[in-house]
């Protein structure tokens, strides 16, 4: 390719590319450019984000501890310092077992488990017929024993009634005594004069010594009657004593019958009931359990170290974990006088070389009231979790 036809290429490369005729005058070429407009260009800010993500975070953080200050700090500044907690907690009851006195063979189960009884009512009850013979028996005896009392009683007034007839044969004979004496003395007189003959003066003398001999028959016949009549008395007495065993007899035989049914002490919940119709029960026998559900306390364990902040009628605040999300409110009853430790089986024995101190744990009885109880949701045996309120002042 020659010069020229590279000329040519270029000029018709140059009318392709470039809109403006190329000219041969500097000044029309520089007419014909195209007029450009300057853009303002904003001049850069100096970098602030890492700032305001601080400022933000500093925000957050101060935002979450004023919330958690014033969900947790001002209770605790307020109420929780003030409280003494303990989770060694549980509800408890006075737990009656239901135990038969006599022996018998079981009749019926007047109960079901879990049902509400009040006190009073029967649980169940054995077979009575040997106790309703042994009552007829006793019962019989005492009539027996009212009818030996009743000829006593006859035969001491008679007796009585022979001591007042002995006495009256003792006041006619000592009159007869007198009678023989006076003649006896106005008969000497007259054999002294030789008025009147021996013969009747011997014959006043025994008239006097039989009166005499009549008033000591008369006393010893007393004597007599008044031993009957002692005699009968001590019968009559020993009797009436008897009476009194007998009548024992009745109502041990009575009450007797009256054990055969058993009846719950109090008003509460039938448990544990291990026996069926038929079973033969000894005395002492365990066949149910009552459990009186509004009598429910809380027993609670605090450390020996808790024990300054905790005084009988403190407030108290239970949560059982049976009931998350509700509370109970209580009062402080009393304080156990000891460890527990000391009354458990066997004690431990510190008084050894290898000594470790343990912190040892009081029971504190801890009252409900009434309309606590009265909602029928606590059970003996929940664990529950126990806040004392330090601040009740000592009485």
């Amino acid at each position: 390719m020659t010069n020229h036809d590279k000329d040519i290429s270029v000029g018709q490369t140059n009318e392709k590319v470039s809109p403006l005729t190329p000219a041969s005058d500097p000044a029309e070429a520089v007419a014909q450019r195209p007029s450009v407009t300057p853009v303002a260009v904003p001049a850069t800010p100096a970098p602030n984000r890492p700032k305001r993500r601080r400022l933000l975070v500093a925000v957050v953080v101060v935002a979450v501890l004023g919330t958690l200050g014033w969900t947790f700090g001002y209770p605790y500044w307020i109420d929780g310092r003030f409280m003494v907690q303990t989770d060694d907690a549980y509800v408890q009851a006075e737990i009656s077992a239901i135990s038969p006195r006599i022996q018998g063979y079981l009749d019926t189960v007047a109960v079901e488990e879990n049902q509400m009884v009040a006190a009073g009512d029967p649980i169940a009850s054995l077979d009575d017929g040997d106790y309703r013979i042994a009552l007829a028996t006793a019962t019989s005896r005492i009539e027996t024993q009212k009818a030996t009392l009743a000829t006593i009683q006859a035969q001491t007034a008679a007796a009585e009634a022979g001591v007042g007839l002995a006495e009256a044969q003792l006041r006619a004979a000592e009159a007869v005594v007198r009678n023989a004496g006076i003649t006896t003395t106005r008969l000497q007189s007259l054999v002294s004069t030789r008025s009147t003959p021996q013969a009747k003066l011997d014959d006043a003398e025994a008239a006097l010594e039989e009166a005499r001999a009549s008033v000591a028959g008369a006393k010893a016949q007393i004597a007599s009657a008044e031993a009957n009549v002692a005699v009968l008395r001590a019968q009559y007495a020993e009797a009436e004593s008897q009476m009194k065993a007998l009548t024992l007899a009745v109502d041990q035989a009575r009450r007797n019958l009256d054990l055969t049914v058993l009846r719950a002490p109090f008003a509460g919940v039938v448990a544990n009931i291990a026996v069926e119709k038929g079973d033969l029960v000894s005395p002492g026998q365990r066949i149910a359990a009552v459990v009186p559900v509004e009598a429910l306390y809380v027993e609670a364990n605090f450390k020996e170290t808790q024990l300054g902040g905790i005084r009988p009628g403190a407030t108290v605040t239970v949560t059982l974990d049976a009931l998350p999300g509700q509370t109970f409110r209580g009062a402080v009853a009393s304080i156990a006088p000891a460890t527990g430790a000391l009354f458990s089986i066997l004690p431990a024995t510190n008084a050894t070389g290898n000594f470790t101190k343990i912190v040892q744990r009081v029971p504190v009885r801890i009252s409900l009231p009434p309309e606590v109880l009265a909602t029928g949701v606590l059970r003996a045996g929940l664990s529950a979790i126990v806040e004392v309120d330090s601040r009740t002042p000592a009485h």
